[in-house]
C-alpha cells in the first residue's frame, strides 16, 4: 500500500474514533444534565417547567435610593391667621377635644365634646384650617366639612395600578387624575414604575397634583431605602436587585413571620440558577382580566413568554412587581439559613419548606390536596 494512501486511511479511522467518542461523551453529558434537572425541579408550585426554561438577559432595573431626594413635596400655605390641625385615624371626640385645648384654639374640653356628641356625623380624619378667634361653634362646623388635607393608607405589596385606585379614592381623584398618576411623567424613566411607591399612611393634601403625589411616596422610598444601602453594599447585593427580589417576597409571603424563610429559598434558586417558579411575576404580567390583580393563574398563563414568566425564565425579572415595605427588605437582606428549595402555604397560612422535589409533592399530598 502506498504511503500517501496509508495515511489517508489512518486519518479517516482516527476521525471516526473521535466523532463516535465525542457523540457518547456528549450524550452521556445530556443525561446528566437531564439528571440533575429532574433532581432541581425548576419550581415551587407542583406543575413542572418545561425544559425550554430561558436564562434573563438583562440585569434587573430599579431606582437606586438617595438621601437628597427624601423631601416630601412642601404642603400648600395657609391663609394668613390660620394653623394647622390634624385629627388622627383613631382620634375620638374626646381626644379632638383634649388637642383643641393643648393647640390653644378652645379653652374647655367638656362643652365641646358635647358640641361634636351632638352632631350625627362624624369627624373625617385629617387637617383643618383653624384659627384661634373662631367660637367653638365655627370650629365645629370646620370640622364637620372636609379636611384640606386626608390620610391615605397603602399597605405593603400592592402595585402602581391599586395605589392609584385607593389615592383616587381618597383624593376625589377623577379618571383623568388616575390616570394620569398610574402613566405620570416620571415613568419615562423607567426606574419609576414599580417598587418605589413606599407603602405607608400619609397625610395628603387634596389638591396636590397626581406626580407630586407620586413624588411624595418616592421621597418617603428613598427616605426608608437609604439607610440599608451600606448593609447590601457589604454584602455585594445591589439594591436594585435586592428591591425586585424583595416585591416578589412581599407578594408570596402568608404572614410576615414567614418572610425571611421564603427569602432564603428564593436566594437559594438564585444562586443554584434555576427558576423562581412563583405565580406572583406571572399575576403581575397578566394584570387584571375581570378578577383582579393577583387572580390565581391558570395553566395558559404559564405559556406566556416573557421575562416576568419565571417558570420560563431564570433570575429575576425586569423590575419590581409591587411595592414592598421595610420587613420585606430585611428578609432579603437576611434570609433564613435553609437548605429547601421548595414551599406551599397551608390552609391555616403556615408554611411548609422542602429539600426536595418529592418532599415538596408529599408535602402537596399532607397540607392541600388530603385536607380538601
Amino acid at each position: 500500500m502506498r504511503p500517501l494512501i496509508r495515511k489517508i486511511l489512518v486519518g479517516i479511522i482516527i476521525a471516526i474514533i473521535c466523532f463516535a467518542g465525542g457523540y457518547f461523551y456528549n450524550k452521556n453529558n445530556n443525561s446528566i444534565d437531564k439528571n440533575l434537572t429532574s433532581n432541581k425541579e425548576t419550581i415551587i408550585n407542583p406543575q413542572v417547567v418545561g425544559e425550554d426554561t430561558k436564562t434573563q438577559t438583562e440585569e434587573t432595573i430599579g431606582l437606586s435610593p438617595q438621601k437628597e431626594a427624601s423631601v416630601p413635596p412642601v404642603e400648600p400655605p395657609l391663609p394668613i391667621g390660620t394653623d394647622k390641625f390634624v385629627i388622627g385615624l383613631t382620634n375620638t371626640n374626646e381626644d379632638i377635644a383634649n388637642n383643641l385645648l393643648i393647640a390653644e384654639f378652645i379653652s374647655d374640653t367638656t362643652g365641646f365634646v358635647n358640641i361634636l356628641n351632638k352632631d350625627k356625623n362624624q369627624v373625617i380624619p385629617g387637617a383643618y384650617k383653624l384659627s384661634k378667634i373662631m367660637s367653638q361653634e365655627q370650629i365645629n362646623k370646620v370640622l364637620h366639612s372636609n379636611p384640606y388635607m386626608k390620610w391615605v393608607m397603602i399597605k405593603p405589596g400592592l402595585r402602581k395600578e391599586e395605589i392609584a385606585k385607593i389615592l383616587a379614592d381618597n383624593l376625589n381623584w377623577t379618571l383623568k387624575q388616575k390616570d394620569l398618576w398610574i402613566s405620570n411623567e416620571l415613568d419615562n424613566n423607567p426606574l419609576y414604575t414599580e417598587g418605589v411607591y413606599y407603602p405607608d399612611t400619609y397625610l395628603i393634601p387634596i389638591e396636590e397634583e397626581p406626580s407630586l403625589v407620586a413624588k411624595r411616596l418616592i421621597a418617603k422610598f428613598n427616605e426608608k431605602f437609604y439607610s440599608y444601602l451600606p448593609q447590601f453594599t457589604a454584602k455585594n447585593i445591589k439594591s436594585t436587585k435586592a428591591l425586585t427580589l424583595a416585591s416578589i417576597v412581599q407578594r408570596e409571603e402568608s404572614n410576615s413571620a414567614d418572610m425571611s424563610l421564603i427569602a432564603g429559598i428564593l436566594w437559594n434558586r438564585l444562586n443554584i440558577d434555576i427558576a423562581l417558579g412563583v405565580d406572583a411575576t406571572l399575576q403581575y404580567l397578566r394584570g387584571d382580566k375581570g378578577k383582579g390583580w393577583w387572580a390565581p393563574i391558570v395553566v395558559a398563563d404559564k405559556q406566556i413568554d416573557s421575562p416576568f414568566n419565571t417558570y420560563k425564565y431564570k433570575g429575576l425579572p425586569p423590575h419590581p412587581i409591587s411595592n414592598p415595605g421595610i420587613s420585606a427588605i430585611e428578609a432579603v437582606l437576611n434570609p433564613a439559613q435553609t437548605d429547601c428549595l421548595y414551599y406551599l402555604h397551608d390552609e391555616n397560612r403556615i408554611t411548609h419548606c422542602s429539600l426536595t422535589y418529592e418532599e415538596h409533592l408529599s408535602n402537596i399530598q399532607k397540607y392541600l390536596i388530603k385536607n380538601n
